[in-house]
């Protein structure tokens, strides 16, 4: 079960892998001053390949314009996945990431939020996953916080850094010492909260042919003719399709 994590920040997402008995090695990243451009890896060394590739671009809490680096990093990820030829992929972003299909490998998108997993804030995060023997993921969602108030953890936060490592689901007295305050606010901030990349690596884990899943993309099965879950699924299917439908009128 041997992993590559690319892009790893600090390592959120590597964390959960590791805890349910993946072994993760780290790529390259910017805030340790390495550059994924110069990387390469050999073929059939590694099971998966995880990543959060820089979402900024794709964020609708960008002010600037896009600089074109997200989709530059997107293209990067798959080089690499096509030079490793793993038997599966998964990558995590924000839900306005463009869809990630690698030939060779199935697809799946997953919307999945930290509440779903027991934590106190609502943040969104869509996960995609590929494999190139049909498996899928079915994700647990089994400590809802149907209370969570708190407001998303974002990388620019600026609420004490004890408040940010509580919402990503980090231990009490997270810290890296040659960090700067703002450094770690954004590390965690850009990170998956733990229980999230608990559940996702479990899921991967777990992974087989499960057949037809839900068409909101929340990753729950569904049987017979069923399209959907639950109601709030044909909803999120509902609104879906009326913004694609009016990005579409205007756009000719």
């Amino acid at each position: 079960m041997l992993v590559l994590s690319l892009f790893p920040g600090i390592g959120l997402l590597d964390r959960g892998f590791e805890d349910v008995g993946f072994c993760v090695v780290r790529g390259p990243d910017l805030i340790f001053g390495g550059d994924i451009r110069r990387f390469s890896v050999p073929a059939g060394r590694f099971h998966g390949v995880i990543g959060g590739p820089p979402c900024q671009d794709f964020s609708k809490a960008r002010r600037d314009p896009a600089t074109g680096n997200g989709v530059d990093m997107l293209a990067e990820f798959t080089r690499i996945v096509k030079e490793a030829r793993p038997t599966w992929w998964l990558a995590e972003n924000v839900p306005g990431v463009p869809d990630i299909k690698i030939e060779g490998y199935s697809w799946q998108r997953l919307d999945l939020r930290a509440s779903d997993f027991g934590m106190a804030q609502r943040r969104l995060r869509h996960v995609q996953f590929g494999s190139n023997d049909g498996t899928q993921l079915l994700i647990n969602r089994p400590l809802r916080c149907v209370t969570a108030q708190e407001p998303t953890v974002t990388a620019n936060d600026a609420r004490p850094l004890v408040d940010l490592a509580r919402l990503q689901g980090l231990p009490v007295g997270f810290d890296i010492p040659v960090f700067t305050r703002s450094e770690l606010a954004k590390a965690i901030g850009n990170g998956v909260p733990y229980p999230m990349a608990v559940a996702l690596a479990d899921a991967v884990k777990h992974r087989a042919d499960y057949g037809q899943l839900c068409a909101c993309h929340c990753g729950r099965r569904v049987v017979g003719r069923q399209l959907m879950a639950t109601n709030a699924c044909r909803k999120r299917v509902h609104d879906r399709k009326c913004v694609t439908d009016q990005a579409n009128m205007a756009a000719g």
